[in-house]
């Protein structure tokens, strides 16, 4: 039953993590079950509807519609505009055409206006109407969509989304703000004839869910649906008579006309002279040869293409005219030629002023018009006789400023109308992070379109805020359960709790990791934790004090604090000793050794010591032998050997040859000497065992000037963003300073995005404490001391000015003291440089006139020539 019962209700969430909890719940508040949004059921069935596959648009209005409720409930609502919060108690408008955003109402009033008012001046200028109905015809856009407005849609009141009620209440905490509570009742789009059911809601309306009788495409099904759905496919062979009138469509029930009938067979052309096999859409065509039938005269043919019914009259009976159309003929027969009258041709040209000055001719008139004629280029400031077909231009820039205001036109030759400026404006916009990508224009510059999203740590609750907004937006509270796993060994055994930001809350449960020895660890858990989000991570309110019987998270268990008993270094039976189970300092009691020799005839007569046999299977320190048998040895070695032994008396076989081999640790701080045979015999592993010093490793770490911590090893040292030796750390002007962990030194390193071993080995640990009052006294101290050293300095060089010069010195002090003027002689200078300036000024208007007329001059004289050369050419031809 308890089995059964767990499964049905979902686990308590725990508050442990929700840093914004009122202190008013208590601790109640983590074993009550968190409400769900209601936005979830209230939108559950369009969202089911949608899922078999209706309409995407659709998904996307409702998915709009439920990020407005939460970014309204949210208090999460900002201006395009200001980019400023919009409050409940903020008149406010909002779009209605596409985007739905929501502005304050005084900015969108003063947007409006500037834009209306910046569209009629615009048109006014290019366009030949009067100033007020530029006005009356101006339009504004909305500043996310661009939608546009008219100027008498203007929102000149605050009304709620619906647009039912006025000024609508903002202190009922039962009501969305900007919404007057009741029924939406807005007409449904596609003009179904029904009503939104929604309460009064900020941005479109969800399709029509009212049930209604409608047929599929085709029309062979008809079904129950919902308004806003009614229109579907019945998935069968659409079977609608084609254009054709003979064959049916093969497509599947579909929207629209149905296609071109695509049925293949054997067709006539129009005239019937040519059959081809083509698609029953084509059926009608014309083939590639002339008619050529004998029109009703007998004696033409007929010039058209393939076509169908009869050819019709000769074009060629009846009146008829000459060429040039002055002279009628009657009463000739159609294949007579037609005589020319002779007189001039006065048939309008291509250019529409002149006429053809040629004879009565048969054919086109000429193509260009070759009569001189004086024009003006198109800006006006260049007239010359050239051909009446040919345009003038001259090679002035236009320098007339665009409507932008800031570029000027720069066309050649202009006449007037300039275009519209082509640059890119690329100022910067409000929200500062991105530049405007419009065309250069007047007036500010349109909002930033781009809508950034919020949303919880698991992604589950989010809303759309403008772009700039977002890093004065607190994120939405989400009432579903933490997506991140425990790293600790509790994980399976640990509490739910609700989605939240930063580290999640530390594990209460006891330690209980097994150590080395066999003891438990009886802590609280302080195992590692998961890394928190850092795109949302709160500061934390208070500094928490961790008690000693708290294990600091992420860090190992302490060293185990149990009883143990403990014998001495020689292993006496009965000199035993009570000592903490971590501490593995050794003692030596007071009886003597006792252990046999190694010649196995003798024993030890030294006080205790820890022999080293025993040293190398409990790793003990300050191991000592025991003293030798003072005989040598005279054994023949088996097998043969060059080398006789050198141990003094012994038991037993002689070892194997003991010649030396030098081998250094792996960390290169001393050299090994090992046996020839013993180590060529060892394999590799063995090799790197022997070869390990046992001390402390003296090479240094990467990311740091300490050495390694752990004993000589081979390969890399490891973890190298975990040293734990002290480093001091100062501030900027190095007046502070305090003692940090150098893993907390890399960590606060790799927080400001550098890399420890890019730092001087001289400047490590500098700038990471921030300077305080302090530092400002010891600057000024050292000022004071500056200043008082500079006041001793010029006291010291004082008494040198008494001094006498010599006469070069004070000769060249003389030249150099400058000589005192009278009031005259500054008047007189005065006057002297004012005429100076007036004579240069009229000069530079003198040189200015007389260059302008010059230049006249010579425009006049080059006219002049260019008149005589035409008036020259055209009485030679």
């Amino acid at each position: 039953m308890n089995s059964a019962n767990d499964h049905d209700h979902p686990p308590l969430l725990s508050d442990s993590s929700d840093t914004d909890t009122d202190s008013d719940h208590g601790q109640s508040s983590s074993v009550l079950l968190r409400h769900t949004d209601l936005s979830d059921s209230i939108f559950k069935s369009y969202f089911e509807f949608i899922s078999h596959g209706q309409s995407s648009a659709t998904a996307a209005d409702l998915s709009k519609i439920q990020s407005f409720l939460t970014s309204s409930s949210s208090g999460a609502l900002s201006c395009l505009i200001c980019l400023e919060r919009i409050r409940p108690s903020d008149p406010t408008w909002s779009c209605t055409s596409l985007c739905y955003a929501v502005f304050h109402l005084f900015c969108i009033q003063s947007w409006a206006r500037q834009a209306s008012d910046l569209a009629a001046a615009r048109v006014a200028t290019r366009l030949p109407v009067t100033a007020d109905k530029a006005a009356e015809s101006a339009t504004w856009n909305c500043p996310k969509c661009r939608a546009e407005y008219s100027k008498i849609q203007i929102p000149k009141s605050y009304v709620c989304f619906c647009g039912k009620l006025d000024n609508p209440p903002s202190d009922d905490p039962w009501v969305l703000p900007h919404s007057c509570g009741e029924v939406c009742n807005r007409p449904l789009k596609n003009n179904c004839g029904h009503y939104c059911l929604l309460l009064c809601h900020p941005g479109p309306c969800p399709s029509c869910p009212k049930l209604v009788k409608s047929r599929c495409f085709c029309g062979s099904l008809q079904d129950v649906r919902r308004c806003g759905y009614k229109e579907f496919s019945c998935n069968n062979p659409c079977s609608k008579l084609l254009d054709c009138g003979v064959h049916r469509c093969s497509e599947i029930c579909h929207v629209g006309p149905c296609p071109p009938c695509r049925a293949r067979g054997v067709f006539k052309c129009q005239c019937g002279q040519k059959k081809e096999e083509r698609e029953c859409c084509d059926r009608i065509f014309q083939c590639d040869a002339p008619c050529e039938k004998v029109l009703s005269c007998g004696k033409h043919i007929c010039q058209k293409g393939c076509h169908s019914g009869e050819c019709g009259e000769c074009p060629f009976q009846g009146k008829r005219t000459c060429p040039c159309g002055k002279r009628i003929y009657k009463d000739i027969p159609c294949d007579a030629v037609v005589q020319l009258c002779g007189a001039t041709c006065d048939k309008m040209l291509s250019c529409g002023y002149h006429k053809c000055p040629e004879r009565c001719h048969r054919g086109q008139c000429i193509g260009t018009c070759r009569t001189v004629v004086r024009k003006s280029c198109r800006c006006g400031s260049l007239k010359k006789e050239v051909p009446c077909h040919q345009e003038l231009s001259c090679e002035r820039k236009c320098q007339r400023i665009r409507d932008c205001g800031r570029h000027p036109c720069k066309r050649r030759c202009c006449d007037g109308d300039c275009p519209p400026c082509s640059e890119i404006c690329g100022k910067r916009l409000r929200c500062k992070n991105h530049k405007c990508p419009s065309p250069c224009h007047r007036g500010p510059c349109a909002p930033c379109p781009i809508m950034v999203t919020i949303s919880c740590a698991c992604g589950e609750t989010h809303f759309e805020v403008p772009c700039g907004t977002e890093m004065d937006q607190k994120p939405p509270k989400c009432p579903k359960r933490c997506p991140i796993t425990p790293l600790c060994r509790h994980a399976p055994n640990s509490k739910p709790h609700k989605c939240h930001y930063g580290a999640c809350p530390s594990c209460r449960l006891p330690c209980e990791e097994e150590y080395p020895c066999g003891h438990k660890c009886k802590l609280r858990c302080h195992g590692s934790k998961p890394p928190p989000n850092p795109e949302f991570t709160l500061k934390p309110k208070k500094k928490k004090i961790i008690k000693q019987s708290e294990g600091v998270p992420g860090t190992p268990c302490p060293p185990c604090p149990e009883f143990v008993w403990r014998s001495c270094v020689g292993q006496h039976i009965g000199a035993e000793r009570m000592m903490v189970c971590s501490d593995r300092s050794q003692f030596r009691c007071e009886n003597l050794c006792g252990n046999p020799l190694p010649c196995s005839n003798h024993f030890c007569t030294k006080t205790c010591h820890a022999l080293e046999t025993l040293s190398s299977l409990n790793q003990l320190q300050g191991s000592e032998r025991c003293e030798d048998c003072c005989l040598p040895c005279q054994k023949v070695r088996v097998p043969k050997c060059p080398h006789h032994c050198p141990q003094p008396c012994h038991p037993g076989e002689c070892p194997p040859c003991k010649v030396l081999i030098k081998r250094s640790c792996h960390c290169g701080s001393m050299v090994h000497v090992f046996e020839c045979i013993y180590y060529n015999s060892l394999s590799a592993k063995d090799q790197e065992t022997v070869r390990s010093c046992r001390g402390p490793c003296h090479r240094k770490l990467p990311h740091c000037t300490h050495l390694c911590p752990h004993s000589c090893h081979p390969g890399q040292c490891p973890y190298p963003d975990k040293c734990s030796k002290k480093v001091t750390v100062r501030c900027k002007c190095q007046t502070l300073k305090k003692e940090w962990l150098c893993q907390d030194v890399q960590a606060a390193y790799h927080r400001d995005g550098c890399h420890p071993r890019d730092i001087p080995k001289n400047h490590f640990g500098i700038g990471l404490i921030p300077c305080n009052s302090d530092c400002k006294s010891k600057v000024q101290v050292f000022e004071s001391e500056l200043q008082l050293r500079k006041s001793q300095v010029t006291e010291e060089k004082a008494p040198e000015a008494g001094k006498p010069l010599p006469k070069r010195k004070r000769r060249r002090e003389r030249i150099q003291e400058p000589s005192q003027s009278t009031k005259l002689q500054k008047i007189a200078a005065t006057t002297k440089r004012l005429l100076l300036f007036v004579f240069l000024f009229v000069g530079l208007l003198a040189a200015v006139y007389y260059g302008y007329e010059s230049l006249l001059w010579l425009n006049d004289w080059m006219n002049e020539v260019d008149e005589r050369r035409h008036r020259r050419y055209s009485r030679i031809s």
